[in-house]
Protein backbone atom coordinates (compact mmCIF):
# COMPACT_ATOMS: atom_id res chain seq x y z
CA UNK A 1 0.00 0.00 0.00
CA UNK A 2 1.32 3.45 -0.88
CA UNK A 3 2.01 5.87 1.94
CA UNK A 4 -0.80 8.37 2.41
CA UNK A 5 -0.49 12.02 3.31
CA UNK A 6 -2.91 14.63 4.59
CA UNK A 7 -2.68 18.19 3.31
CA UNK A 8 -4.53 20.87 5.25
CA UNK A 9 -5.12 23.37 2.47
CA UNK A 10 -6.24 26.98 2.64
CA UNK A 11 -7.94 27.80 -0.67
CA UNK A 12 -8.15 31.55 -0.10
CA UNK A 13 -11.34 33.60 -0.42
CA UNK A 14 -12.76 31.51 -3.26
CA UNK A 15 -11.41 32.66 -6.62
CA UNK A 16 -8.43 31.23 -8.47
CA UNK A 17 -6.51 34.53 -8.58
CA UNK A 18 -6.25 34.53 -4.78
CA UNK A 19 -5.39 30.86 -4.34
CA UNK A 20 -1.68 30.17 -3.92
CA UNK A 21 0.12 28.24 -6.65
CA UNK A 22 0.99 25.60 -4.09
CA UNK A 23 -2.60 25.13 -2.90
CA UNK A 24 -3.77 24.71 -6.49
CA UNK A 25 -0.97 22.25 -7.27
CA UNK A 26 -1.59 20.17 -4.12
CA UNK A 27 -5.29 19.84 -4.91
CA UNK A 28 -4.40 18.79 -8.46
CA UNK A 29 -2.09 16.09 -7.10
CA UNK A 30 -4.47 14.69 -4.47
CA UNK A 31 -6.84 11.85 -5.28
CA UNK A 32 -9.26 12.77 -2.49
CA UNK A 33 -10.60 16.22 -1.56
CA UNK A 34 -12.61 16.73 1.63
CA UNK A 35 -14.39 19.94 2.64
CA UNK A 36 -17.49 21.87 3.56
CA UNK A 37 -19.85 21.53 0.59
CA UNK A 38 -19.77 25.25 -0.25
CA UNK A 39 -15.97 25.15 -0.53
CA UNK A 40 -15.89 22.05 -2.72
CA UNK A 41 -18.42 23.75 -4.99
CA UNK A 42 -16.11 26.79 -5.24
CA UNK A 43 -13.32 24.44 -6.34
CA UNK A 44 -15.54 22.91 -8.99
CA UNK A 45 -16.11 26.35 -10.45
CA UNK A 46 -12.40 27.16 -10.79
CA UNK A 47 -11.10 26.84 -14.34
CA UNK A 48 -7.64 27.35 -15.73
CA UNK A 49 -6.65 28.82 -19.08
CA UNK A 50 -7.58 26.38 -21.81
CA UNK A 51 -8.72 23.90 -19.17
CA UNK A 52 -11.98 22.12 -19.99
CA UNK A 53 -12.25 20.11 -16.79
CA UNK A 54 -12.82 21.57 -13.33
CA UNK A 55 -10.21 21.17 -10.59
CA UNK A 56 -12.02 18.26 -8.91
CA UNK A 57 -12.65 16.28 -12.10
CA UNK A 58 -11.91 12.58 -11.54
CA UNK A 59 -11.26 12.94 -7.80
CA UNK A 60 -13.10 11.42 -4.88
CA UNK A 61 -14.89 14.36 -3.26
CA UNK A 62 -16.25 14.11 0.27
CA UNK A 63 -18.32 17.09 1.42
CA UNK A 64 -20.59 17.77 4.37
CA UNK A 65 -22.71 20.56 5.83
CA UNK A 66 -21.61 23.31 8.20
CA UNK A 67 -20.77 22.21 11.77
CA UNK A 68 -19.63 18.72 10.71
CA UNK A 69 -15.98 19.68 11.14
CA UNK A 70 -14.96 16.66 13.22
CA UNK A 71 -16.64 14.25 10.83
CA UNK A 72 -14.86 15.85 7.85
CA UNK A 73 -11.52 15.56 9.63
CA UNK A 74 -12.05 11.92 10.47
CA UNK A 75 -13.07 11.05 6.90
CA UNK A 76 -9.97 12.82 5.57
CA UNK A 77 -7.77 10.99 8.07
CA UNK A 78 -9.35 7.63 7.21
CA UNK A 79 -8.64 8.16 3.50
CA UNK A 80 -5.04 9.19 4.17
CA UNK A 81 -4.46 6.21 6.46
CA UNK A 82 -5.64 3.98 3.61
CA UNK A 83 -2.78 5.35 1.52
CA UNK A 84 -4.42 8.23 -0.31
CA UNK A 85 -3.10 11.74 -0.82
CA UNK A 86 -5.87 13.83 0.72
CA UNK A 87 -6.57 17.56 0.63
CA UNK A 88 -8.74 18.71 3.54
CA UNK A 89 -9.71 22.19 2.40
CA UNK A 90 -10.69 25.33 4.29
CA UNK A 91 -11.57 28.72 2.90
CA UNK A 92 -8.98 31.39 3.64
CA UNK A 93 -6.14 29.86 5.65
CA UNK A 94 -6.52 26.37 7.14
CA UNK A 95 -4.81 27.49 10.35
CA UNK A 96 -7.01 30.55 10.94
CA UNK A 97 -10.50 29.48 12.01
CA UNK A 98 -9.95 26.54 9.64
CA UNK A 99 -9.54 22.78 9.82
CA UNK A 100 -5.84 22.51 10.69
CA UNK A 101 -6.22 22.70 14.46
CA UNK A 102 -8.92 20.08 14.87
CA UNK A 103 -7.17 17.67 12.47
CA UNK A 104 -3.90 17.92 14.38
CA UNK A 105 -5.70 17.51 17.71
CA UNK A 106 -7.41 14.32 16.52
CA UNK A 107 -4.06 12.97 15.32
CA UNK A 108 -2.57 13.72 18.74
CA UNK A 109 -5.48 12.33 20.74
CA UNK A 110 -5.60 9.06 18.82
CA UNK A 111 -1.81 8.73 18.47
CA UNK A 112 -2.07 8.29 14.71
CA UNK A 113 1.08 8.15 12.59
CA UNK A 114 0.56 10.09 9.38
CA UNK A 115 2.48 12.64 7.36
CA UNK A 116 0.69 16.00 7.48
CA UNK A 117 1.41 19.30 5.79
CA UNK A 118 -0.35 22.62 6.33
CA UNK A 119 -0.64 24.68 3.13
CA UNK A 120 -1.29 28.37 3.88
CA UNK A 121 -3.86 30.50 2.11
CA UNK A 122 -5.03 34.10 1.85
CA UNK A 123 -7.23 34.54 4.90
CA UNK A 124 -10.46 36.56 4.93
CA UNK A 125 -8.92 39.33 7.04
CA UNK A 126 -6.19 40.10 4.52
CA UNK A 127 -8.54 39.69 1.54
CA UNK A 128 -11.03 42.15 3.05
CA UNK A 129 -8.26 44.55 3.99
CA UNK A 130 -6.92 44.58 0.42
CA UNK A 131 -10.35 45.48 -0.94
CA UNK A 132 -10.66 48.36 1.53
CA UNK A 133 -7.17 49.85 1.19
CA UNK A 134 -4.66 49.47 4.03
CA UNK A 135 -6.57 49.21 7.32
CA UNK A 136 -4.25 46.60 8.90
CA UNK A 137 -0.97 48.49 8.62
CA UNK A 138 -0.51 48.51 12.40
CA UNK A 139 -1.19 46.05 15.23
CA UNK A 140 -4.57 44.37 15.03
CA UNK A 141 -6.68 41.75 16.78
CA UNK A 142 -8.91 39.17 15.12
CA UNK A 143 -12.03 38.20 17.08
CA UNK A 144 -14.94 35.96 16.12
CA UNK A 145 -18.35 36.90 17.51
CA UNK A 146 -19.58 33.31 17.23
CA UNK A 147 -20.17 31.90 20.71
CA UNK A 148 -20.66 28.29 19.57
CA UNK A 149 -17.18 27.29 20.75
CA UNK A 150 -16.21 30.30 22.88
CA UNK A 151 -18.22 31.80 25.74
CA UNK A 152 -19.70 35.23 25.12
CA UNK A 153 -18.17 36.40 28.39
CA UNK A 154 -14.70 35.66 27.01
CA UNK A 155 -15.50 37.29 23.67
CA UNK A 156 -16.55 40.48 25.48
CA UNK A 157 -13.33 40.42 27.50
CA UNK A 158 -11.27 40.15 24.32
CA UNK A 159 -13.16 43.06 22.74
CA UNK A 160 -12.54 45.18 25.84
CA UNK A 161 -8.83 44.39 25.82
CA UNK A 162 -8.53 45.10 22.10
CA UNK A 163 -10.29 48.40 22.64
CA UNK A 164 -8.09 49.34 25.56
CA UNK A 165 -4.97 48.48 23.56
CA UNK A 166 -6.13 50.61 20.60
CA UNK A 167 -5.86 47.65 18.24
CA UNK A 168 -7.54 47.67 14.86
CA UNK A 169 -10.20 44.99 15.32
CA UNK A 170 -11.12 42.44 12.66
CA UNK A 171 -14.42 40.73 13.37
CA UNK A 172 -15.29 37.34 11.89
CA UNK A 173 -18.84 35.91 12.05
CA UNK A 174 -20.47 39.22 13.04
CA UNK A 175 -24.07 38.13 12.55
CA UNK A 176 -26.14 35.07 11.68
CA UNK A 177 -29.83 34.16 11.65
CA UNK A 178 -29.58 33.11 15.27
CA UNK A 179 -27.17 35.84 16.46
CA UNK A 180 -28.36 39.36 15.78
CA UNK A 181 -27.38 41.40 18.86
CA UNK A 182 -23.71 40.54 19.31
CA UNK A 183 -22.40 43.08 16.81
CA UNK A 184 -24.32 45.84 18.60
CA UNK A 185 -22.76 44.77 21.89
CA UNK A 186 -19.33 44.79 20.25
CA UNK A 187 -19.99 48.35 19.12
CA UNK A 188 -21.00 49.41 22.64
CA UNK A 189 -17.79 47.95 24.10
CA UNK A 190 -15.51 49.62 21.55
CA UNK A 191 -17.29 52.98 21.91
CA UNK A 192 -15.87 53.09 25.44
CA UNK A 193 -12.40 53.39 23.88
CA UNK A 194 -12.81 55.19 20.55
CA UNK A 195 -14.89 57.74 18.70
CA UNK A 196 -18.20 56.97 17.01
CA UNK A 197 -16.59 58.43 13.87
CA UNK A 198 -13.96 55.66 13.78
CA UNK A 199 -13.95 54.16 10.25
CA UNK A 200 -15.33 50.66 9.79
CA UNK A 201 -14.98 48.58 6.65
CA UNK A 202 -17.51 45.87 5.82
CA UNK A 203 -16.71 43.23 3.20
CA UNK A 204 -19.06 40.42 2.24
CA UNK A 205 -17.91 37.42 0.19
CA UNK A 206 -14.50 38.91 -0.60
CA UNK A 207 -13.36 38.24 -4.19
CA UNK A 208 -16.43 36.19 -5.03
CA UNK A 209 -18.96 37.08 -7.72
CA UNK A 210 -21.54 38.13 -5.14
CA UNK A 211 -19.03 40.17 -3.11
CA UNK A 212 -19.57 43.68 -1.81
CA UNK A 213 -17.74 46.26 0.29
CA UNK A 214 -18.59 49.48 2.09
CA UNK A 215 -17.10 51.90 4.57
CA UNK A 216 -19.11 53.29 7.46
CA UNK A 217 -18.42 54.43 11.03
CA UNK A 218 -18.42 52.70 14.40
CA UNK A 219 -21.51 54.68 15.31
CA UNK A 220 -23.43 53.30 12.31
CA UNK A 221 -21.91 49.82 12.22
CA UNK A 222 -24.84 47.73 13.59
CA UNK A 223 -27.20 49.11 10.95
CA UNK A 224 -25.22 47.59 8.08
CA UNK A 225 -26.01 44.32 6.31
CA UNK A 226 -23.84 41.49 7.67
CA UNK A 227 -23.80 37.71 7.80
CA UNK A 228 -21.41 34.83 8.44
CA UNK A 229 -19.58 35.58 5.18
CA UNK A 230 -18.85 39.15 6.28
CA UNK A 231 -15.60 40.56 7.64
CA UNK A 232 -15.80 43.79 9.67
CA UNK A 233 -12.65 45.87 10.17
CA UNK A 234 -12.83 48.56 12.87
CA UNK A 235 -10.08 51.15 12.80
CA UNK A 236 -7.96 52.35 15.71
CA UNK A 237 -7.70 55.92 16.96
CA UNK A 238 -5.43 56.89 14.05
CA UNK A 239 -7.35 55.23 11.19
CA UNK A 240 -8.97 57.44 8.57
CA UNK A 241 -10.71 57.39 5.18
CA UNK A 242 -9.34 59.09 2.08
CA UNK A 243 -11.91 58.92 -0.70
CA UNK A 244 -12.74 55.21 -0.97
CA UNK A 245 -9.62 54.08 0.87
CA UNK A 246 -9.50 53.01 4.53
CA UNK A 247 -6.01 53.63 5.94
CA UNK A 248 -4.35 52.95 9.27
CA UNK A 249 -0.98 54.76 9.52
CA UNK A 250 2.03 52.72 10.54
CA UNK A 251 3.74 55.80 11.98
CA UNK A 252 6.32 56.54 9.29
CA UNK A 253 7.51 60.19 9.35
CA UNK A 254 6.15 61.25 5.95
Amino acid sequence: MSKGKLYLVGIGPGDRDNMTFKAYRIIQECGVVVGYKKYTQLLRELEGEGQQEHLLQGKKVISSPMRDEEERCRKALDEALLGEKVALVSSGDAGIYGMAGIALQILEKEALTLEVEVVPGVTAASAAAALLGAPLMHDFAVISLSDLLTSWELIEKRLQQAGEGDFVVVIYNPRSKGRVTQVQRAQQILLDYRSAKTPVGIVRNAYRREGSKSITTLGQMPEQEMDMATIVIIGNSQSYVNGELFITPRGYPL
